[in-house]
């Protein structure tokens, strides 16, 4: 008998991040054509179950009114998708600014909690949204002003995270901190690790594994200190250092992303340089999905895990729009499940 839990959610945002209107961008595919595409894989008999979804322009103003909200949750609904994890519009350009800046920058990012908080608690009301967190990061793009100065910076960044954390408390709601290379205070395995302990609020602020992000951690790409591989290792060298890492962020984990990463980063639009999201099936993937998930997976009930989420971010359009890449995840997602899951 196939497990019930986690649910399988796709991402909205691949339709937004790194798109744009600018030289060389590719023009943001529509939230209601994200969820046709979503909508339209099956495997089986199996289809995607869910979504999380990014609170900014164009797939949803921050500003909406209620009746507004609802009418994107009827919309989400009507496909058959709960909305699980929500993405708070923490960065510059939306409503946030970087948690690590002046007095008026971080107030921006706690407004953008705000936010958050508000529109999830509409979905909560509307039925649409009955588990999933919020997601946050650090908001500051790249490390360079970070080593600056690193011990009053992440001090910064830890305070700002506690402000927030209260604030998605009051709401009854929990924040994951997104480990990727490219936040600031966030871009390596053990400045993240340093970071949730410095919050020390595991109850509601905790983190975010996506399985491109870690890959890179492993390789100290942008932390080199911190590597826990070097080019050229073996098999067993990669599942030790994999076991080490996810030992010390795994009990952090309340939030996972499915995704293959090729070993390179990738940028596009306004987004720095991150880990590459491959295709599931992309040859040069450096990831046994299954198996790697498993590492994370382990106990995740008890941290409250009720779904998981593919991430295709910055794929180009075309392959957004062909049918036969999210029946490909879909497929991987399920082998995920069966391999790991558990039933309510």
């Amino acid at each position: 008998m196939p497990h019930s839990l986690p649910k399988l959610h796709n991402a909205m945002w691949p339709g937004l991040v790194g798109k744009g209107d600018g030289e060389g961008q590719e023009p943001p595919i529509s939230l209601e054509r994200m969820l046709e595409l979503t909508a339209a894989a099956s495997v089986n008999g199996q289809k995607f179950e869910g979504i999380d979804y990014f609170l900014f322009l164009p797939h949803t103003d921050p500003q909406a009114s209620n009746e507004e909200l609802n009418k994107i949750a009827d919309l989400i609904a009507s496909h058959g998708f709960s909305v699980g994890s929500v993405v708070a519009p923490v960065w510059p350009g939306t409503v946030g600014d970087s948690a690590m800046g002046d007095a008026a920058a971080r107030a921006k990012f706690l407004d953008a909690v705000k936010v958050a908080c508000r529109i999830a608690g509409e979905f909560n009301k509307h039925g649409v949204r009955k588990y999933g967190v919020i997601r946050i990061d650090s908001a500051e793009f790249g490390v360079a002003k970070w080593e600056e100065d690193p011990k009053a910076n992440t001090a910064k960044i830890i305070e700002t995270f506690k402000e927030a954390a209260k604030i998605a408390a009051d709401h009854g709601e929990r924040l994951a901190a997104e480990g990727e290379i490219c936040w600031a205070g966030m871009h390596s395995w053990k400045d993240m690790l340093d970071l949730l302990e410095g919050v020390g609020m595991p109850e509601t602020l905790g983190f975010q594994a996506d399985m491109a992000h870690t890959y890179l951690y492993l390789m100290g790409y942008n932390a080199p200190e911190h590597a826990l591989l070097q080019p050229g290792y073996s098999e067993a060298e990669f599942y030790a250092a994999y076991e080490v890492m996810t030992d010390k962020l795994r009990p952090w984990t309340i939030d996972f992303h499915i995704a293959q990463n090729d070993g390179t980063v990738h940028g596009a639009g306004s987004h720095d340089k991150t880990g590459r999201h491959c295709q599931a099936d992309d040859p040069t993937g450096k990831l046994d999905i299954v198996k790697c998930a498993g590492y994370w997976l382990k106990d995740a009930p008890a941290r409250g895990i009720q779904h998981i989420c593919w991430d295709g971010c910055m794929f180009p359009n075309a392959v957004l729009e062909n049918v036969n890449t999210w029946n490909t995840i879909l497929d991987v997602m399920i082998k995920v499940r069966e391999a790991h899951g558990w039933d309510a």
